[in-house]
């Protein structure tokens, strides 16, 4: 028995600590599913560098409870598979969003942005958040867009008063 309750401490550690790294967790019902299919979400998931487990509620429970993440309870009945996002907070959401308008097959439970539960429709608009490299290529344009601008301003200091040169010389040619 005490070797029991020490596997499940080691498990509930090890849950803890992926919640922790996590950017992004999304959990998920997936009953329904062939093994072709939970075989290809792996794979899909694998691409996107996220980790897809299926974990016991009551394990999840105590962790999320160890971290003071309130409000998972709820959405913790039933088969419950885990993917956790490490670098992209979006990933697990996209990758899951996308399969499921695939196969029709399985639904989001919940989800965790942070120490943050988010509901279905909430991990729904999640996955439809751009990528983070879009994010960060807007926002580089839009802070470039400005000193464009002001480049472009000084730029015609100086083309303006060559222009003006340029009419002054062909006035004193035209006289001459």
């Amino acid at each position: 028995m005490g070797k029991n309750l020490e596997l499940k401490k080691q498990v509930v550690a090890d849950i803890k600590d992926k919640l922790e790294r996590a950017e992004g967790v999304v959990l998920v019902d997936y009953r329904g599913l062939t093994v072709a299919e939970v075989t290809e979400l792996r794979n899909q998931f694998r691409a996107a560098n996220v980790e897809y487990r299926v974990l016991k509620n009551n394990l999840i429970s105590l962790a999320a409870k160890e971290l003071g993440i309130e409000g998972l309870d709820t959405y913790l009945e039933g088969p419950t598979a885990v993917a956790f996002g490490y670098e992209d907070p979006v990933a697990a959401a996209k990758v899951m969003n996308a399969f499921i308008k695939k196969t029709q097959k399985t639904e989001i439970k919940a989800g965790l942005l942070g120490t943050e539960v988010l509901d279905a429709k909430g991990v729904k608009a999640l996955s439809d958040l751009p990528s983070r490299e879009v994010l960060i290529a807007k926002m580089l344009g839009s802070l470039q867009s400005p000193i464009a601008g002001l480049l472009g301003v000084l730029n015609g200091v100086p083309r303006a008063f060559v222009c003006a040169l340029d009419a002054v010389r062909k006035q004193k040619e035209e006289t001459a």
